[in-house]
């Protein structure tokens, strides 16, 4: 389950007001690699009405070198059991720890919304999702310690502060469940045309770094909902307003670059570089 569509307001920190601005000049594929990460998950067994969920997360970074793809390091692929612990009977949680699977029990990190078997379902699903993201994390943490060159990562960066921080990561964001736009900032945002990016504003969290971010539309959307071909793109903040926004139109041009080939036959191909498309496939691989 998704969380719930919900819109937040973000600092301009490039124009006095959000405004779209053209992003000109010749498009250059300028990332070295591609990071993602991936996700299963199966309810192995119901204890009754408490449900023990088997999960596999993984993430690989493809990169490219003379336009062929390849492997940087290797991928990381990590299993685990998840189940309310405390919920289940003694016998049933001994065996559990004593299968050789690591355990994961999901109440350690947050309640139930209620004692419904689907939401400790729900519960697992999220602590699987949870793990995909730090081994994505731990991945892109790699890196940046070890290499220079740029890396896309699909998804944000402000959950570790080296990837944050670090100016050779570029985070692109497909999904719009949370949209940093209200008002009048969210009908420039909607309206932006093919080429065209927003002002940069900064997206700060308590849980979580500051970054600069801009959204950028990659393909055209008439005739389609106003979040095709739309993407959300997070750098690192720089002091300098005006440095950030040339950083913010050269980083769309490489992202518009990265266009060609098309994503297809993924129906995320409006949004999608074919090169996550390439590491997702990678890990369906290896998973």
């Amino acid at each position: 389950m998704l969380d719930a569509p919900s819109i937040r307001a973000a600092d301009v920190i490039e124009d006095t007001q959000m405004r779209a601005h053209a992003v000109s000049g010749p498009l250059e594929p300028r990332f070295d690699a591609f990071l993602d990460g991936s996700q299963l998950t199966l309810v192995a067994r119901w204890q009754g009405v408490i449900p023990i969920v088997f999960g596999t997360v993984s993430a690989a970074i493809r990169q490219r070198r003379e336009r062929r793809l390849s492997t940087w390091g290797a991928p990381l692929v990590r299993r685990a059991l998840y189940a309310p612990m405390s919920q289940l009977d003694r016998d049933v949680a001994r065996v559990l720890n004593e299968m050789g699977v690591a355990v994961v029990d999901t109440l350690e990190r947050r309640e139930p919304d209620s004692g419904h078997p689907f939401a400790l379902q729900e519960l697992a699903y999220q602590a699987v999702l949870a793990d995909r993201e730090r081994v994505e994390t731990e991945l892109a943490v790699r890196w940046c310690e070890r290499e220079r060159g740029v890396l896309y990562l699909d998804g944000g960066i402000s959950g570790s502060a080296t990837v944050a921080r670090a100016a050779n990561v570029v985070g692109v964001i497909k999904s719009h469940q949370t949209l940093y736009a209200e008002g009048d900032a969210l009908a420039v945002v909607s309206a932006l045309t093919t080429g065209q990016r927003s002002s940069v504003v900064r997206i700060e969290s308590s849980r979580r770094t500051s970054v600069a971010s801009w959204y950028l539309r990659v393909a055209d959307a008439a005739g389609r909902d106003p979040f095709w071909g739309l993407v959300r793109v997070e750098v690192a903040l720089d002091d300098d307003r005006s440095a950030l926004g040339r950083r913010a139109d050269d980083v769309s041009r490489w992202i518009l670059a990265e266009r060609l080939p098309l994503a297809l036959p993924d129906p995320r191909w409006d949004k999608m570089a074919y090169g996550i498309r390439d590491a997702e496939e990678y890990l369906r691989a290896v998973q």
